[in-house]
């Protein structure tokens, strides 16, 4: 066993090589949250603390492709931390890009709507961004519904966001809503024969992920729906997989509405900003 907590995480680095490409972030991440302090500070003054009781736990939960964020229950996302469950997915960094497209195209919202809540993100970094605009959001998992909630009190948002069980699957599903300056969607976008990393199969909601044979169930629903939820020049920002441009776009035209396509770190197409006026040239 490790005498000390830089000894520990040379040794669960190496562990976690085979089965985790951030191996040593992972151990660093899980070793704070063990220890109850954050990654800096750990780095800063315990590298001769003895190692905490529950580390090698949290390491043998890792090993078996259980993502970081569900072990600690928190990820970050656009600055904010979020509280994470198994009920909702793991906000990615590439869904930054949705916020900030968001943000450029209507710096002046005053109503959003969240299709699809999850952990609340999408929805909670915008509205912490724009402290004029009032939120809907909604979610048909109670377990992902109870996450966003959560977060909302965590952030101070509860008061502008209003979190509600809704389903788009449903009939009349946007009676009552009214009409957004901005929407905001990453609903579920995968094929449903894709293969996945054990950590996102295993781990992750399968209701949150899978969207029919060619992954774009939720779209044709979506889609259709926008003409009557946007207000004059409002937006929808809606996440995409990286080979859907073009169907989702043409669904979009289908309704008449305008794609404007935006990339994400990686250089793939990530999110589609719909409107029903002409994109602009910029």
């Amino acid at each position: 066993m490790s005498d000390t907590v830089t000894q520990a995480l040379r040794e669960a680095a190496n562990r976690l090589a085979a089965t985790s490409d951030t191996a040593r972030l992972d151990a660093e991440v899980l070793m704070a949250h063990a220890l109850g302090v954050t990654r800096s500070a750990m780095l800063l003054n315990h590298g001769r603390s003895a190692v905490p009781e529950g580390f090698a736990a949290l390491i043998e939960r890792r090993l078996r492709h259980e993502p970081v964020a569900y072990i600690t229950g928190s990820q970050e996302f656009f600055g904010l931390e979020f509280a994470v469950s198994p009920d909702v997915l793991i906000p990615r960094g590439d869904s930054e890009v949705l916020v900030e497209a968001a943000l450029a195209a209507r710096p002046d919202a005053q109503r959003v709507l969240d299709l699809g809540l999850g952990s609340g993100a999408l929805l909670l970094a915008v509205l912490h961004n724009l402290p004029e605009a009032q939120g809907i959001g909604i979610e048909r998992s109670p377990g992902a519904l109870a996450v966003a909630r959560t977060n909302a009190q965590r952030l101070n948002l509860a008061p502008r966001a209003d979190l509600r069980p809704g389903d788009w699957t449903q009939p009349d599903w946007t009676a009552g809503l009214g009409r957004f300056d901005l929407i905001l969607a990453n609903p579920p976008y995968v094929e449903d024969e894709a293969p996945l990393d054990p950590s996102v199969r295993d781990h992750e909601p399968a209701s949150a992920l899978f969207a029919g044979a060619e992954g774009l169930d939720d779209y044709r629903i979506i889609l259709p729906a926008l003409p009557t939820l946007l207000a004059p020049g409002g937006v929808a920002l809606i996440e995409i997989g990286h080979t859907q441009a073009q169907a989702v776009s043409a669904l979009a035209q289908a309704q008449g509405l305008t794609a404007r396509l935006h990339r994400d770190l990686g250089d793939r197409p990530r999110v589609l900003e719909i409107s029903s006026s002409p994109p602009s040239s910029h």
